[in-house]
């Protein structure tokens, strides 16, 4: 298991953007990314795919200057919950790691990311 200093290695950028997700398995879905790095993405859905699906996902980079195509897979699951002006909220998603990129998706998510230089 990748320790949490491996797992946030990569520049990450938190912005709320949407997502296109298909499976074979699992068909289409639209998601609403809440960050995504050069390793991967957190997506939130209420229905979170099982761990171990593989998926093609498409979104603009965080400048929707370029579209992304990427292979990958789920990781992990996330259920939050918190509250907002003493209102509770929750959030359930999940975090797919890249696996691999179509045509140029790998070097323009990368620009992108080097151009806002956001580190956790």
């Amino acid at each position: 298991p990748a320790s949490p200093s491996d797992q946030r290695r990569h520049l990450r950028f938190d912005k709320v953007f949407p997502v296109r997700l298909e499976s074979i398995l699992f068909g289409e879905m639209d998601c609403v990314a809440r960050n995504v790095s050069a390793g991967g993405i957190f997506l939130e859905t209420r229905d979170p795919l099982p761990l171990g699906a593989r998926v093609r996902i498409t979104f603009l980079t965080p400048d929707e200057s370029s579209e992304i195509v990427a292979v990958g897979e789920v990781k992990n699951h996330y259920f939050i919950n918190y509250a907002v002006d003493g209102q509770s909220r929750s959030v359930a998603g999940m975090a797919v790691r890249f696996a691999s990129f179509e045509l140029d998706g790998e070097r323009h998510l990368r620009a992108c990311l080097d151009r806002f230089r956001v580190v956790h």
